[in-house]
């Protein structure tokens, strides 16, 4: 198995492939042109983006791309699926909070201030966007943003995995956590796959195997930064417009689309193990999950997963 590794979408991407080198060469320059493209459509920090224009055009109809218009109608379907745990229209919260330029940036500069003053406020709902799917036209309402970037991040790498496979006979995308498998590996039955432990990262708290298909891990230990002398995460729970508080740390879920198995890592993140039976149970999606606690014990709907810890 090939690997190549290039900096993406404010993460590591990794594409692994195997078949004959000239014809992986050219597999990886095109996956990675797709991801370089797709992230410069789908970034809210490049003022120039196609998401940045619907942004800026919330009260009036915009015409949207296939691509960007296939991603807010999945949002949209896990919204309601997730009962509006899953939204992106919390990007006023996120800029609030200090997330307002790119997580590179934000690791480079000092703490942001924080301005107590500052509460989370009014803002209009996820649902009442509306998706005219004939044209291919989106209407936010006046005073709505939005977030694309973790289910925006799934899609791109399952596309990505799809275009990788026309040049191999098996391969896999890693997107910072999002990752898509297509086929199988010489001699294995099935894909290995580690599961970093939340509080040591260097370190695999499990390894799980899985067919193809996707593996998405959402953790509160990740994207965190200071404001003030606050630790903040980057996992907002819409409904208090503050990061989430939790008693996982990280989740990871297994489906059949890398979209779904990201937006349900979060959702059964913010949700915890107080919510998550009832989010996995009416959420209309088959996956399985993997949650680790405080004191890294796993809990979870394995759906005779296998897994076993590595010690």
């Amino acid at each position: 198995m090939e690997t190549f590794h290039f900096h993406a979408m404010n993460t590591d991407i990794l594409l692994a492939a195997q078949g004959s080198p000239a014809r992986l060469a050219e597999g990886f320059e095109v996956a990675q042109q797709f991801i370089e493209a797709s992230e410069s459509r789908f970034t809210r920090f490049s003022g120039q983006s196609e998401l940045s224009e619907l942004n800026r055009s919330a009260g009036k109809p915009f015409q949207a791309s296939p691509d960007l218009f296939s991603v807010l109608a999945l949002a949209q379907r896990f919204f309601h699926q997730t009962r509006g745990l899953f939204d992106p229209s919390i990007l006023p919260d996120l800029r609030r909070i200090g997330y307002d330029r790119s997580m590179d940036l934000l690791r480079q500069q000092p703490a942001v201030p924080l301005f107590e003053s500052l509460m989370a406020g009014e803002r209009p709902s996820f649902s009442e966007m509306d998706l005219d799917e004939v044209r291919s036209m989106v209407l936010l309402p006046p005073g709505m943003t939005l977030d694309l970037g973790g289910i925006a991040k799934g899609w791109i790498a399952e596309q990505a995995a799809g275009l990788l496979s026309e040049f191999s006979s098996a391969c896999a995308v890693n997107a910072g956590g999002d990752m898509f498998l297509v086929g199988l590996p010489d001699g294995e039955e099935q894909w290995p796959v580690a599961i970093e432990d939340p509080l040591q990262p260097e370190l695999d708290l499990t390894i799980i195997k899985v067919d193809s298909g996707a593996v998405a891990t959402s953790a509160v230990t990740k994207r965190v930064w200071k404001q003030g002398e606050k630790q903040r995460h980057h996992l907002i729970d819409p409904r208090t417009g503050e990061p989430a508080v939790t008693d996982w740390l990280s989740v990871t879920v297994i489906a059949s689309h890398a979209y779904e198995a990201e937006v349900f890592a979060k959702a059964l993140l913010i949700g915890g193990s107080q919510e998550s039976e009832e989010i996995a149970r009416n959420s209309g999606t088959h996956f399985s999950y993997l949650a680790v606690d405080q004191n890294r014990e796993i809990w979870g709907k394995q759906n005779n997963l296998e897994y076993s810890y590595v010690h």
